[in-house]
């Protein structure tokens, strides 16, 4: 497995925070969502189904749900100046509109989230769905892209909201042309505090081989490689659209993944450092996305960045 080396504030990304199931016992929370051959969402399987492979070793599985909980999302908007291109925020902004829709008014919340070389919050965590798409009209796009920098510290904030299943969505045409830290480096901060990223990339047609029949082919466009990466280690996953279509056949895939995920936890490994994970299923069919390892230590210990060889040049902070 490959390992990740890695309103109206502006926000630099420090150290990364360790993450427990339960606050005062050393367990690892996982998240992961199961998919059978044909694609389709796994549910009612129960702790005896997986198997928890930490650096190689198998550990037992000491805390596991898979009831379905409020989701706290962090909505993470691109309004860089290449948004303006070719009607790309007119078509984001309706595939958040679309995102927003799935949410349950009064149990899910969400916050938004801009960004272009800074981070802003244009709108705090809220349950109010209506806020939320007045907030989208909004948006306004200008500057320069740091979408590395702009995940990284989106994850930070929802990592620390309480509900059990959290996620940064981001909507963008996956230009980077200003971040300090790559696409692997963002990841190992996004993996070692168990927030999975989801990437909705708004792209021209042209870009998007395939879309007459898939709306998540991003193996064949442009942007595949390294945001295809990014998603993946974290246990999240990239979607490319070119039409209104596909942003609601993505946007209902995502918000499902995240309601019926397994919840795991198993005691961390008493050695600092970065740990890679692999969750498996007893069923070999069976395919799991999780995030792809951790960082174990007491306070004090190297960071997800630091562990994996980050070294910090200045960067946006929150």
């Amino acid at each position: 497995m490959l390992i990740p080396v890695g309103v109206g504030t502006t926000q630099r990304l420090p150290g990364t925070p360790q993450t427990a199931f339960r606050s005062g016992v050393d367990l690892v929370r996982v998240t992961a969502v199961v998919r059978d051959e044909k694609g389709r969402i796994v549910r009612n399987l129960t702790r005896n189904d997986f198997v928890v492979m930490d650096a190689g070793i198998r550990r037992p599985i000491a805390d596991f749900s898979s009831a379905e909980t409020p989701l706290s999302l962090a909505l993470l908007f691109d309004v860089s100046g290449s948004m303006e291109v070719a009607g790309k925020v007119e078509a984001a902004r309706r595939a958040a509109d679309h995102l927003v829709s799935w949410l349950k008014p009064g149990k899910d919340e969400a916050a938004l989230f801009t960004f272009d070389a800074e981070l802003r919050e244009l709108l705090t965590f809220t349950k109010e769905t209506g806020a939320l798409r007045s907030a989208l009209q909004r948006l306004a796009p200008y500057g320069s892209t740091s979408l590395h920098d702009a995940i990284a510290a989106a994850a930070r904030r929802v990592a620390g909201r309480s509900t059990g299943r959290r996620a940064v969505l981001v909507i963008t045409d996956g230009i980077d042309t200003s971040s300090h830290l790559s696409a692997r480096e963002v990841s190992g901060v996004a993996s070692s505090i168990d927030v999975p990223v989801y990437i909705l990339a708004v792209v021209p047609p042209v870009d998007h081989p395939g879309a007459d029949t898939a709306a998540a082919n991003a193996a064949r466009s442009p942007l595949a490689g390294e945001l295809v990466d990014l998603a993946s280690w974290t246990g999240g996953h990239l979607f490319v659209t070119s039409a209104p279509a596909h942003a609601s056949v993505a946007a209902r895939q995502i918000v499902s993944e995240l309601r019926h995920q397994y919840l795991i936890a198993f005691e961390s490994a008493g050695t600092s450092g970065w740990h890679p994970l692999d969750i498996q299923t007893r069923d070999r069919k069976l395919t799991v996305r999780a995030r792809s390892g951790y960082v174990a230590g007491k306070p004090g210990a190297p960071s997800a960045a630091a562990a994996l060889g980050w070294k910090a040049g200045p960067s946006p902070v929150l």
